[in-house]
């Protein structure tokens, strides 16, 4: 099985593909189970929810801990109704308060699942991904997912790396793909069904998320402030929603976003103001998107020093 998936050449996806979704069959010939997906900081597990559920439910950047919260996504196909949790990337280089928090979700969301997805750049092993690998349960079966596989080169070389990971545990698959790839995604579907126990469905088959609009505009925003205060502005800061109104078609949200310095709130409001008026800008557009409809943002910045490195305040902020 592994030999034969590495000898598999990853196709180009010609556009988006929908995945045909059937009638609902009768509840003996459901299949349901959880699946998570696990891995270090930024190697594309948020990238691979979104593209698993079909929808953007979890933000992605280049910044490290983008994924702060555990989030579950949904996807009904056939008789298979998947149970997606992305989960933060296990930190080993920070113990404050907020990276404790982070770590606990991990391990809460592998403790219960049907499948693993664990997932590593395709060719690279580090410290980091052994951390992540160490924590997974020998009672449940783990998929090897060499995401970014289209970014290799040299691809005979994944050969002596694949024996290598293999050594370290027996995983039940190895799957090498990009999750920016419709073609790829799908064959993943179809191989994580057969690990998922015969019993009903637990969701309605057009829900996508358990997550409120109120946490998606939240996590909206924050995305928005990663991407375009790169590497300036500390992994601390976050987002909280002041208020969340419905007006008839349009939305009223007002947000504060949360810094812990002075100088870090220079960074976010930018010259003139311009920073945090293109951070609400897009954010508001990526919202009207996904909802289909008119959003109002107004968009606060506050100053909360070492909000971090206090279990109390971590948890006011919403993290588990």
């Amino acid at each position: 099985m592994l030999a034969k998936a590495l000898g598999k050449p990853v196709e180009e996806a010609v556009g988006d593909q929908d995945i045909p979704e059937t009638e609902i069959p009768a509840e003996e010939e459901q299949r349901c189970g959880f699946v998570a997906i696990v891995g270090k900081p930024n190697v594309g597990k948020s990238t691979l929810l979104n593209a698993l559920v079909g929808q953007k439910i979890s933000i992605t950047s280049r910044k490290a801990q983008t994924t702060r919260h555990r989030i579950t996504g949904y996807r009904t196909i056939d008789r298979s109704q998947f149970v997606f949790v992305d989960t933060p990337g296990f930190q080993t280089r920070h113990g404050n308060a907020l990276n404790r928090s982070l770590n606990k979700t991990v391990l809460g969301a592998v403790s219960d699942v049907d499948l693993v997805l664990f997932v590593v750049e395709a060719g690279r092993f580090n410290l980091a991904d052994a951390k992540v690998l160490e924590l997974l349960p020998q009672s449940v079966p783990v998929v090897l997912i060499a995401n970014k596989f289209d970014l290799v080169h040299r691809r005979g070389e994944l050969a002596p790396w694949l024996r290598s990971m293999q050594e370290r545990r027996a995983f039940a698959e190895f799957v090498p793909m990009s999750a920016k790839n419709a073609r790829d995604v799908t064959r993943l579907f179809d191989i994580c069904a057969k690990y998922l126990p015969q019993q009903p469905w637990m969701h309605d088959p057009k829900d996508l998320t358990d997550r409120s609009e109120r946490f998606m505009a939240a996590e909206m925003v924050r995305e928005k402030l990663f991407r375009l205060t790169g590497d300036e502005l500390p992994y601390t800061s976050t987002v909280i929603i002041d208020k969340f109104e419905q007006d008839g078609d349009l939305k009223r949200i007002a947000a504060s976003i949360v810094v812990e310095r002075d100088g870090h709130k220079g960074m976010v409001i930018g010259e003139k103001g311009e920073k945090l008026k293109r951070i609400g800008t897009e954010a508001r557009q990526e919202l009207e998107r996904i909802w289909g409809g008119k959003v109002f943002l107004e968009l606060w910045v506050k100053v909360r020093s070492g909000w971090a490195d206090d279990d109390a305040r971590v948890r006011s902020f919403g993290y588990e």
